[in-house]
């Protein structure tokens, strides 16, 4: 399976995951004819990673909105991948619903239909676990996969704004093209993403240090999940869309969803944590805050005062319902079908996850430290 010739257009292209799947594709022995790089904004740090790869692939900057009509046909003519991972992640409410939606999913659709007169024939959607739950019930999964049932019943924006694009996406399947010729699509529902540049990672590192360099434990040791390393779900995309130009393994693959996940060790997000920086002199907290149970009444309560206030003031609650379910249910899930329709198998393995990320955290602290030094200060 091979890239050899493909012109690809990657959508959050400066992003966390976006970049790893551009430096992926770049590193490809057989080159691609081009590949156009789309994000809002990139900063110096990823135009430099981009810089390094000095092949015969053709890189082009496109800077705009992915609410660009416009920009977005421009974009996607002469193209015949599209790698979408453009998003707004937010799992605490920060971002106001409408921005969530015209981004997430306006953005999704105006891109599918970029596609369809841009004659695309091919389209990957980088989805995420929380379009699957957990449901506000909390009820676990258990190394699932794609035919498990599961009653998911989250309201919370970015869960809902992530399932009704991955519907599109995956409706747009079989769409014709301008040309006569037909859309393939297919989504790849992510776990949590860790590794080098997590901006997660970053912020609990920075509560950590604060914390006299312990840990919160904001999840039961108990509520096991597995999360991703980028690497990874970056390799799953290259893999996938090599098997897509391969029209009988496509045909196995379109209109389908797939759980990305590796080979590292199921803990909670919390142990997570503490894993890759014990071996730096870092600690944890052995218990939650409170009992689960008062932490989940006390989310809701700060939830009313927020709903109270709204008229005069905005405040976004530290925590809420939605963020107290996800990271105390265990969620685990196998990538066993993506395995056998496209042969994805983890790049990396969890040791060497474990050290990157570790080697990553342990070359910000002096800067997190005096960042949030002068922050205080």
């Amino acid at each position: 399976m091979s890239l050899a010739g493909v012109s690809c257009l990657v959508t959050g292209a400066g992003g966390f995951l976006g970049r790893r799947i551009v430096c992926l594709l770049l590193e490809e022995d057989e080159a691609l004819a081009e590949i156009r790089l789309l994000d809002k904004t990139f900063s110096r740090e990823a135009l430099w990673s981009f810089g390094k790869f000095q092949g015969k692939t053709e890189v082009k900057i496109l800077e705009g909105d992915i609410r660009d009509v416009e920009f977005l046909h421009r974009a996607c003519q002469g193209v015949s991948l599209v790698i979408h991972t453009a998003s707004i992640i937010d799992t605490l409410g920060l971002v106001e619903k409408q921005l969530l939606w015209e981004v997430n999913v306006t953005g999704t659709q105006m891109l599918l239909e970029a596609c369809a007169r841009g004659n695309v024939q091919h389209f990957i959607y980088t989805s995420t676990i929380e379009v699957a739950g957990p449901n506000c019930k909390g009820d676990p999964i258990f190394n699932g996969d794609e035919d498990t049932p599961y009653e998911s019943t989250s309201r919370f924006p970015y869960a809902q704004s992530k399932r009704l694009a991955e519907e599109a996406v995956l409706k747009a399947d079989g769409q014709m093209l301008k040309d006569g010729g037909v859309l393939v699509t297919c989504a790849l529902r992510s776990m949590y993403i860790f590794g080098e540049g997590c901006p997660f990672l970053q912020g609990h590192l920075d509560k950590c240090l604060l914390n006299k360099n312990v840990y919160l434990r904001f999840s039961r040791k108990e509520a096991l999940v597995n999360p991703v390393y980028v690497g990874n779900i970056a390799w799953a995309h290259v893999q996938v869309a090599k098997a897509l130009q391969v029209p009988q393994k496509a045909r196995h693959i379109r209109g389908q969803f797939y759980y990305i996940s590796d080979d590292t060790p199921h803990m909670s997000y919390a142990d997570l944590n503490y894993e890759l920086t014990k071996e730096l002199g870092f600690g944890i907290e052995p218990w939650l805050p409170m009992p689960l149970t008062m932490l989940y009444y006390f989310s809701l309560l700060l939830e009313i005062v927020s709903f109270v206030l709204r008229p005069f003031v905005r405040y976004i609650p530290s925590t809420n319902r939605h963020l107290v379910t996800l990271l105390n249910t265990p969620f685990t899930f196998s990538y066993r079908k993506a395995q056998r329709d496209f042969g994805y198998v983890p790049r990396y393995t969890w040791e060497e996850a474990k050290r990157y990320t570790s080697q990553w955290i342990a070359s910000i602290v002096p800067q997190r430290r005096e960042y949030l030094k002068s922050k205080k200060a």
